[in-house]
């Protein structure tokens, strides 16, 4: 099973009122085996204290417009 993102990139999230989860950015801190064929991630958002885990299918890739500013586009250090 091949990761599609990888770690400290800059990736998008749809909300999903139904987990409580918001959409916006977040940035992959790990890349996990996740279960059955689809590869999961670690991510954490600016905006919150925690970090989630999602599955690929749930994350896209950003504009480049609408990428953080910073030292490589990342976010600031946590």
């Amino acid at each position: 099973m091949s990761h599609k993102f990888k770690v400290g990139q800059i990736v998008t999230m749809r909300a999903d009122a139904k987990r409580n989860v918001p959409g916006g950015m977040y940035e992959i801190s790990k890349q996990l085996p996740g279960e059955g064929y689809e590869p999961e991630y670690r991510i954490k958002s600016i905006n919150e204290l925690h970090e989630r885990v999602a599955r690929e299918n749930d994350l896209t890739t950003p504009q480049s417009s609408s990428w953080p500013s910073g030292p490589g586009g990342r976010f600031p250090p946590f």
